[in-house]
């Protein structure tokens, strides 16, 4: 230390300064986020269960109100010709986790409490594909593709998980007590659902905030609007569509809350927001269940309103904003679309099924020249998309009687008749002669497996 007064004066004068500056600086600079350095993108996969391509005011309904996702459309892409490809729960989940078609590994089309079946321990879902990209993974809510200790999330690439194992009807008194799982520990039973969207939407922005300087994906899940339907308190009775519309209206206020996450972190320009269902409205349900719109049917069917489901996408600065995407899509395709945008390559030692749908999220391309093949109870192959086309060689529904009488086969064309009203299979035979083949066919390469 020195003597000299002065000196010791201007030392401690230029270290009071240093620090101070350091301060302003903090305060006033934004920390430096290695996502946008990098160049890899945040994704977020909301994915409904049983929500409805009617069920929102950007696709048209009259009473419940959505202006959160209304907000996503509007400074984004609605995607209006998007399927899965099966109309109930695991199978669907199986083929948005992975892009493959459930046939592919004897997926169940639902699993039920008790069952031993599940993902397979070989499967590359696509939490661990973009893990190996250094993304940090996060799972929130129902997963429903396997429940044994082995299948759950932690095990299938998720470094996060806080959810249900299986769907949140499949409890007391028919089935053994509802678990909520957090990592891979049960911490409660029977849990209260009025609280789930709360509950992981709370979860989600917390994951959000703690990785707002590295990549990640987040999945995040809803039970909703699933039966039983549930809202909290600051939702019920607020709705004109009755406890149906509550629900669907908190969960609006959770995208609500994640799109302000992702403004209050400086992230909405590096992250994807993508949201959609797992298969139609369970429309049998009547008042409780949710509407497909203008499209036949609903869960379980292989009918338009069972497969054909609403899907948003958001990313400012990438996606154009108020755009709409007319091409036959999938959620097959979200998984070589989000490993494809974040640098990386899909497997090549197996199957995928799905497409990379980047240029059309991006606007740089319109039509595909594609097949999509959908499937109906216990993962049977019912039906197929193919330009306009629309061909049953089987038809189910829950609704009785079956729609034209269970008469197969039947030919649409939904460009003209998306509601699959006027049956064309009598005025085209080589249309279907030709869709016919292609399903043989792939049916017959799909038994393989």
């Amino acid at each position: 230390m020195p003597h000299n007064p002065k000196m010791l004066r201007s030392i401690i004068f230029a270290c009071l300064t240093f620090a101070f500056a350091g301060n302003i600086s903090a305060k006033e600079t934004p920390l430096e986020n290695p996502v946008a350095r990098t160049g890899k993108p945040n994704f977020i996969l909301i994915n409904l269960d049983d929500a409805g391509y009617g069920d929102f005011g950007c696709f048209g309904h009259p009473t419940i109100q959505t202006p959160n996702i209304d907000r996503m459309a509007a400074e984004g892409m609605k995607l209006t010709q998007f399927y899965s490809p099966s109309p109930a729960c695991s199978a669907s989940r199986y083929s948005l986790l992975t892009g493959r078609y459930a046939i592919r590994s004897g997926m169940p089309w639902v699993l039920m409490p008790g069952f031993k079946e599940g993902m397979k321990d070989d499967e590359i879902t696509l939490a661990a594909a973009l893990k190996s990209q250094e993304y940090h993974t996060a799972c929130f809510g129902k997963w429903h593709v396997g429940h044994q200790p082995d299948q759950l999330p932690l095990k299938r690439g998720f470094d996060e998980y806080f959810g249900i194992p299986f769907s949140n009807d499949m409890q007391q008194p028919r089935h053994p007590p509802l678990p909520l799982i957090d990592g891979d520990k049960t911490i409660e039973t029977e849990p209260d659902q009025t609280q789930f969207t709360r509950r992981f939407t709370e979860r989600a922005i917390a994951f959000v905030k703690k990785n707002q300087t590295k990549p990640f994906f987040l999945y995040l899940a809803h039970p909703m609007p699933h039966i039983p339907i549930h809202a909290s308190e600051a939702f019920k009775g607020k709705s004109k569509r009755g406890l149906y519309g509550d629900v669907i209206e908190e969960i609006d206020w959770s995208v609500g809350q994640i799109l302000k996450t992702l403004t209050e972190q400086n992230l909405d320009e590096n992250t994807m927001v993508m949201l959609t269902s797992d298969n139609g409205p369970w429309i049998i349900m009547n008042e409780k269940g949710g509407s497909a719109g203008l499209l036949r049917d609903g869960k379980g069917s292989s009918w338009e309103g069972g497969v054909r489901v609403p899907c948003i996408a958001r990313w400012p600065g990438q996606i154009p904003p108020q755009s709409k995407c007319q091409a036959t899509l999938s959620t097959i395709d979200v998984f070589p679309t989000l490993i494809g945008l974040a640098g990386g390559e899909v497997p090549k030692d197996r199957t995928i099924d799905g497409l990379d749908m980047g240029e059309f999220l991006l606007g740089k391309k319109q039509e595909i020249d594609r097949t999509i093949f959908l499937f109906g109870p216990n993962n049977k192959l019912h039906a197929l998309r193919q330009g306009p086309w629309k061909f049953h060689a089987i038809t189910s529904s829950q609704t009785k009687p079956n729609h034209f009488e269970g008469r197969v086969p039947l030919l649409f064309n939904l460009d003209h008749d998306p509601s699959e009203k006027y049956d064309l299979s009598k005025k085209e035979p080589d249309v279907v002669s030709r869709l016919s083949n292609e399903l043989e066919e792939f049916e017959k390469e799909s038994q393989k497996h």
